[in-house]
């Protein structure tokens, strides 16, 4: 992750402490929420720049960032609470991000919300919705097919 036009995007977000919190939150077996969230707005940035896509560069990689901003960990908890997260966290990762960021416009609303679909049945309604989709589950894959949890170079940066 060596551009700089991209670390410029992620800044404010990734140097904030809330944001940082999420290095502790396990996710996907071999990654944490922090690394996977960088992983999967690096995927959208990269996307934007292959295929010129009419959307804001900044809305796709915020939405990216923030799709898993629900800054708990939910392997802890009882384990019949894995699948309500799955069906959950969105509604509580957009909360989360617009207390903190409340001028999320609807295409980072949309793609926070609607991220874990097929499995919510509500399909995203924005071309940012449905690209983020695409590489949140192309990175979960790789989350879960890689080696044991190692930081990512743009994680050790910040």
């Amino acid at each position: 992750m060596k551009e700089r036009e991209f670390q410029e995007l992620i800044r404010e977000i990734v140097s904030s402490e809330e944001f940082r919190t999420m290095r502790a939150f396990r996710h996907h077996v071999r990654t944490n929420v922090f690394d996977h969230s960088l992983k999967v707005a690096y995927l959208c940035y990269r996307h934007h720049k292959r295929f010129q896509t009419k959307l804001p560069l900044y809305e796709l990689v915020r939405g990216a960032l923030l799709h898993d901003y629900y800054l708990y960990d939910w392997h802890g908890r009882r384990p019949s609470y894995r699948w309500v997260h799955g069906f959950a966290h969105p509604k509580r990762a957009l909360k989360n991000a617009l207390r903190r960021y409340p001028d999320l416009s609807i295409t980072e609303r949309d793609m926070i919300l609607r991220h874990m679909f097929p499995l919510t049945v509500s399909p995203p309604r924005t071309r940012g919705g449905w690209i983020l989709c695409l590489y949140d589950k192309i990175a979960a894959v790789g989350d879960y097919l890689s080696r044991p949890h190692r930081q990512t170079t743009a994680s050790r940066k910040q």
